[in-house]
């Protein structure tokens, strides 16, 4: 019996999903992390996604889905499970035809520990699962040692055509929230 291959992915390559999965409709995107422990205040991770239209801004400020909103308007995009760190169910074939791609991004609130960054963050990923929890793409998160990084975008789903690929990213703002409000043209 074969054991199916997860693809690794590299910052900045794509992999197929809907192309090279027949009747993929729904997927699970799962994001996690370990921080090295610490005597003092830990920094609070906060995954988010946001949905976008073909120029990359947020479609509205319903299209954000986090912990004050969990559920998309369209009900497209949940926070579902933890399983990893957090999980978040896309049923693709509910997506609106507005919406050319969802961002992933994981940044540090800084009103539950006080200000915080990404410097002790390790082993960050994001992956890209069938429903069913059967795992087609990952991308190990490199994280830099610049202790400024506030925000990082670990990757998105876009539309290619009629089908759905993923795109690993691993950008970091120094920013935090407001840098990625600023990019998405979002009041958040």
């Amino acid at each position: 019996m074969g054991r199916s291959v997860v693809a690794s992915l590299v910052p900045g390559a794509n992999a197929a999903l809907t192309a090279e999965n027949s009747g993929l409709t729904k997927v699970l995107v799962g994001l996690g992390w370990d921080t090295i422990p610490s005597r003092g205040p830990a920094a609070e991770l906060v995954p988010m996604a946001v949905m976008c239209n073909a120029d990359g801004a947020a479609v509205s400020g319903d299209h954000l889905v986090f912990f004050n909103q969990l559920v998309s308007a369209d009900g497209s995009v949940t926070f579902a499970g933890d399983t990893d760190q957090e999980q978040i169910d896309v049923d693709l074939a509910q997506v609106p035809a507005a919406v050319a791609k969802i961002a992933f991004i994981v940044y540090v609130d800084p009103e539950v520990r006080g200000p915080g960054n990404f410097s002790a963050v390790r082993s960050a990923y994001i992956r890209v699962a069938t429903a069913g929890n059967r795992e087609l793409v990952r991308f190990d998160v490199p994280l830099s040692s610049d202790d400024n990084i506030t925000a990082m975008m670990f990757g998105e789903l876009y539309r290619h055509h009629d089908d759905w690929k993923f795109r690993a990213l691993g950008q970091g703002y120094t920013t935090g929230l407001a840098g990625v409000a600023k990019d998405f043209r979002v009041d958040v």
